[in-house]
This record gives C-alpha cells, sequence and structure tokens, in this order.
C-alpha cells in the first residue's frame, strides 16, 4: 500500500480476480513451517526456488514482549484476499479513556503512513466522538488518499491510538474512510481508479500505515506552493464544496500521522517479523510486530544489512535486470510486483500475475543512500498453481506485473521467515536518517 507516491497499492488486483475464490473458512493453524508441502516438487515442475528465510517471530504473550508487540495474523480476514497481515487496535475518544474501541483486521502496511478506519465499523457513540480537524481556513478537513488502483475518501479526525501495550501520547490525526457522501469527492485532485471506502473494498477494516515516515504527505502538504497541486488533503466547509488546501505540521502537526511515532517510548520505528510458510502457501501465518528498535531487549537491531532511504523507505538506486529502480519493502502490498518480460503473464483468470511453466528465481541489487548494497533473491511460482488452494492465505512466492520498469516492490511474500526492520525519519528533530534492514 503507497500513499503519496509514484508506486501505490496494488492489493486490489486481488481483491478483484481472486477473492471470490479465497473466501471461505479457515481454521487458523498457527505459523507454518519451513518446509514444503507435500506437493511443492510438482509446483516447481523442475524449476527451482531459493532457500527460504527461516526466522521464527518472539512470542507477543511473553511477558519480556507484551509492553511492545502485538500479533499479526495473515488468513481470510474480513473478506477472503490473500497476504494481508492484519492486528488489532484501540481507538479511544479524546479525553478519559472511557470511550474506546478495539477494531480487528487492520492491514498492517509499511508503504503508508497513518491510520485510517473505515467508518463502518465504529461504533456511531464513538465516530461521533471523534473531533473533526479543521484547517486554516477554518474548514473541516478531508483527505483523498490515492493507491494504484483506487482512492479512500474521508474526514480527518483527530483519537488516541493504543496497539498492544502501546498508546500514543496524546491524540493524533487519523483518516475516517467512508463518513462522507460519495457526491463531496472532489473530481479534481482526488485519486483514479474505484473508491475503497468500506471494508470489503479494501479487505480490511482499515490501514495502519507505520513506514518510515512520520505523517503521509510531509513538506509537500505543509508547503502552499506545492499544496496547491500536490496536496491530497481538502477543505470542506459544511462538509461539501471540497477544495484542495495545505496542511501545517507544526505548530501542532494536522496531516495523518503514523501513530508508532506517536508512542511515548519505542517510538523510533517497528520490526515486522513474519514465521517461514511452505513454497506452495499456507491456510495462515501468525507474527509479531514489535515496536521500537534498540529500546528494549526483544527489539535489538539484528539485521544482516540496514540501507538508509528516501522519507518514505525507497531505495531509489537499486539494480533489476540492469536497469536502476525504486525498489521498497512493502507489507502493503500481497506479492512481488515488478516489470520482467522473461516471465510469462498468466491468463484472464489470474490477470496480472506471472504464471511461469516452472519455478523461477530472480534477484535484485538493492542499494541505500549509506551506500550499503546487497542482493535479494526471490522465488515466483505460478498463481495458477498457488491459487488452486482455496484454503490458504499466506504465500512467499507470489508475483505479478507493475506497469513500467522503474519500480521493484518487495511485497508480503519477501517477510516471510525474516525479520524486517523500519527506522523511522526523525531528522526533523535532529535525529536518525530513516532506514529499512533485514
Amino acid at each position: 500500500m503507497r500513499t503519496m507516491q509514484s508506486v501505490v497499492k496494488l492489493r486490489g488486483w486481488v481483491q478483484a480476480v481472486v477473492a471470490v475464490a479465497l473466501v471461505s473458512v479457515v481454521a487458523a493453524c498457527g505459523g507454518g513451517g519451513s518446509s514444503s508441502s507435500d506437493n511443492s516438487s510438482n509446483a516447481l515442475n523442475g524449476g527451482s526456488l531459493p532457500p527460504s528465510p527461516t526466522q521464527q517471530p518472539i512470542d507477543p504473550s511473553a511477558a519480556a514482549n507484551k509492553a511492545n508487540t502485538v500479533p499479526i495474523t495473515v488468513g481470510p480476514g474480513v473478506n477472503g484476499v490473500i497476504n494481508i497481515p492484519t492486528v488489532s487496535v484501540t481507538i479511544c475518544a479524546p479525553g478519559p479513556a472511557s470511550n474506546c474501541q478495539t477494531i480487528n483486521n487492520i492491514q498492517v502496511d509499511t508503504g503508508s503512513f497513518g491510520l485510517r478506519v473505515v467508518s463502518s465499523v465504529l461504533k456511531p457513540s464513538l465516530l461521533q466522538a471523534l473531533p473533526n480537524t479543521f484547517g486554516t481556513s477554518g474548514a473541516q478537513l478531508a483527505e483523498c488518499a490515492t493507491f494504484a488502483d483506487g482512492y479512500t475518501w474521508g474526514t480527518v479526525r483527530n483519537a488516541t491510538v493504543a496497539i498492544g501495550g502501546e498508546t500514543t501520547t496524546t491524540s493524533i490525526p487519523i483518516q475516517i474512510i467512508g463518513d462522507l457522501a460519495s457526491s463531496t469527492v472532489p473530481a479534481k485532485g482526488c485519486g483514479s481508479g474505484s473508491a475503497e471506502n468500506t471494508a470489503s473494498d479494501l479487505g480490511a477494516n482499515g490501514i495502519l500505515g507505520i513506514g518510515t515516515a512520520p505523517t503521509d504527505c510531509g513538506a509537500t502538504c505543509a508547503n502552499a506552493s506545492t499544496a496547491a497541486t500536490y496536496s491530497n488533503y481538502f477543505a470542506c466547509p459544511g462538509g461539501t464544496s471540497c477544495v484542495r488546501t495545505a496542511v501545517p505540521l507544526s505548530p501542532v502537526n494536522q496531516q495523518v500521522a503514523n501513530p508508532v511515532a506517536n508512542f511515548p517510548v519505542d517510538n523510533n520505528g517497528v520490526i515486522v517479523q513474519l514465521p517461514p510458510v511452505p513454497d506452495t502457501g499456507a491456510a495462515s501465518a501468525i507474527g509479531t510486530l514489535v515496536f521500537g528498535i534498540r529500546t528494549q531487549s526483544n527489539n535489538a537491531l539484528a539485521a544482516a544489512q540496514t540501507f538508509t532511504t528516501d522519507a518514505f523507505g525507497d531505495l531509489n538506486n537499486s539494480v533489476y535486470n540492469g536497469t536502476t529502480v525504486s525498489a521498497f519493502l512493502d507489507s502493503g502490498s500481497n506479492a512481488y510486483f515488478f516489470a520482467d518480460s522473461s516471465l510469462t503473464l498468466c491468463g484472464s483468470n489470474f490477470a496480472g500475475f506471472y504464471c511461469p511453466s516452472a519455478a523461477q528465481t530472480r534477484s535484485i541489487t538493492l542499494v541505500g543512500l549509506n551506500g550499503t548494497k546487497a542482493g535479494a533473491s526471490i522465488g515466483i511460482l505460478s498463481a495458477s498453481t498457488l491459487f488452486g488452494n482455496s484454503s490458504n492465505y499466506a504465500f512467499n512466492d507470489l508475483a505479478g506485473q507493475i506497469g513500467g520498469n522503474s519500480s521493484f516492490d518487495l511485497g508480503l511474500p519477501f517477510f516471510y521467515g525474516r525479520y524486517v526492520y523500519y527506522g523511522f525519519d526523525q531528522t526533523a528533530s535532529g535525529g536518525q536518517t530513516p532506514y529499512v534492514g533485514f
């Protein structure tokens, strides 16, 4: 899931093409193992896959881990969409923590920034109690968060956010998806594609954007000159007649904010930990989201390599097939997405995905702004083979095509069996530069 970037959410391909086949009631089976399933050799069809990483997530229920962890679940979720990692998030109205609601099936998205919740899953009393945010003109703020296949539209409101054992120090701006009438969507400046303002459209009850940026738009939307053309925020007097507007970062931030960056401690980054899964997939996978890096005994920086990035977590000097690409590690994309004409595309049943006749291995060289350079190998099995088992929701070797050859999306398949680190951009306060690692 990518907001305010040239390469954005790609999950909708799976939802539109495959969700009907995958909607079924599945009993959770835990994390899955690192070995291949019995029919793996048939799936390889003479090809080969790279060795699967084997790191196992820490136990979030252990006493030492409860304060700064929360379980991640990959399973059927709210609408049977594959490879969507979710957590539970508690939202409270500002003030005394009495009007609160815990919402399950919020997607963990390291490719976007800020919390977005579908309005229909909120209790009416809580929704009414979340105060609107007002822009410099005094008009109510709304946001159009644009993605590759659509957009979310709704008001910006303030809420206190708790995840696992951590709670934001104050209320922060979040987006409430779908609480404004479709007739209020601006004809100009709101993303192309279809509206994704329901849980069914999203495949989740909301999106938890915990990538490297502290807010979802930063200086682009704070600066009036750039906001006039590029801001994803709109001033809506009376909730209608919405026009693009600048939204300040100081003295009080009004942009949708990364909740983890607003925790009192453990606020400098996150670690996404998912277990290995078999080559042909698993019914589910249970992992752990860890808050903070090098702040507790359970979140040491143990990455084999770390790469400093631009503000949005992108590795813009990476190389694939001899071409410089912008690579990113994105838990919000449910497959690898990249351009490779040597890979056979699926037919219309699985349009947009790769269906090679035999298992394939591809490698990309990731390059950080700090000069760190490392190769990463990925495996690819035919999407038609993987989707042949309609009870599986966790896949580590699913890949699809992306428009153009300038981007390489290391989606959720890359995360299985790895600890993936995201160090937040704290340069505005004289702190660390953003980085990723694994």
